[in-house]
């Protein structure tokens, strides 16, 4: 299959890139730089040169293609308060690639997330059969998921806030180990008994694959395998792989230590991937978030974290 991948040279791209190639598929990825470009042509991939804005650009590139992986969004537009805008150019790439396949058959894998359900209308532990009618996020995943009704075998992938390995030097991860090595303790808010869902990068690389292969058209899947980590024990890990006290701090000190991660450090997100483990068969097999820590990697350099 020849597959249009944006994200491609991001976290989670940088490993559905190679999962791709290895089980035989061709790879076009999304290059907005030289760097990305390079990074894609050493792996193997194909490049398409353009970014989120070329909407034609980009249904050029899924017309042309047998399915689509659409990872990319514009996080650098988010971190600097223009989150609306973000989630805007996001739909407008949907619409785009949706028109690019529609009446085709063929596969369009989006990506949303667990956490943009936290704290809102579901009990306890999150399933893919929860949805909600909007939100910022949702109204994305809404749209893939209605692109079954355009003759589009669309999927979701909803990933946890925490996608670790040694690949992840931007994430949630590196960026509360920068903020432990700044403020010198590692944290958790009250008694940190709030809970994050959490997968590792090939694993959720690994679903990706499968969903392009054999999702049903308007599939919700979860990228889970830890379901519900207590805040406190990552805080504890990170104390541990930088040798920093752990405390805890009151909710009114939360903005003040965590900065814009200040709501997703108390954010309640257990999560459960039972359904998506029977619909395609996908089993998680690399370590989960705590091994991974205790492996030491995310603590051998200052985190690159700049969000």
């Amino acid at each position: 299959m020849r597959v249009f991948v944006t994200g491609a040279s991001g976290h989670v791209g940088s490993a559905v890139v190679p999962e791709l190639l290895q089980a035989g598929h061709q790879v076009v990825g999304l290059a907005r730089s030289d760097k990305s470009a390079a990074a894609l042509t050493a792996a193997g991939a194909q490049v398409y040169r353009g970014d989120l804005d070329d909407a034609v650009g980009l249904a050029a590139a899924a017309a042309s293609a047998d399915g689509v992986i659409h990872l990319a969004f514009k996080h650098d537009a988010m971190f600097a308060g223009d989150f609306e805008g973000a989630i805007a150019a996001d739909l407008r790439v949907i619409e785009a690639l949706g028109d690019a396949l529609a009446g085709t058959g063929r596969p369009l894998v989006g990506t949303s997330g667990t956490v943009a359900f936290a704290g809102l209308e579901v009990e306890d532990t999150l399933t893919e059969a929860d949805t909600l009618d909007a939100g910022l996020r949702i109204d994305a995943e809404n749209a893939v998921v209605a692109l079954a009704e355009r003759g589009i075998r669309s999927s979701v992938v909803r990933l946890t806030p925490t996608v670790h390995s040694t690949l992840d030097h931007n994430g949630f991860i590196p960026t509360l180990i920068s903020v432990a090595r700044s403020k010198g303790v590692a944290a958790y808010v009250g008694d940190g008994a709030n809970r994050w869902p959490a997968v590792h990068t090939l694993d959720a690389a690994r679903l990706y694959r499968l969903a392009l292969e054999s999702a049903p058209a308007g599939s919700r899947l979860h990228a889970v395998d830890d379901e519900a980590i207590p805040f406190r024990q990552m805080a504890e890990a990170i104390g541990r792989g930088l040798n920093l006290p752990v405390v805890s701090i009151p909710p009114t000190q939360a903005e003040a230590h965590f900065g814009f991660l200040a709501a997703h450090a108390q954010a309640d997100n257990p999560s459960s991937s039972t359904l998506t483990q029977d619909l395609l068969g996908w089993k998680p097999v690399q370590p989960g978030l705590i091994d991974d820590l205790a492996q030491g990697h995310y603590f051998d350099a200052p985190a690159t974290a700049t969000h």
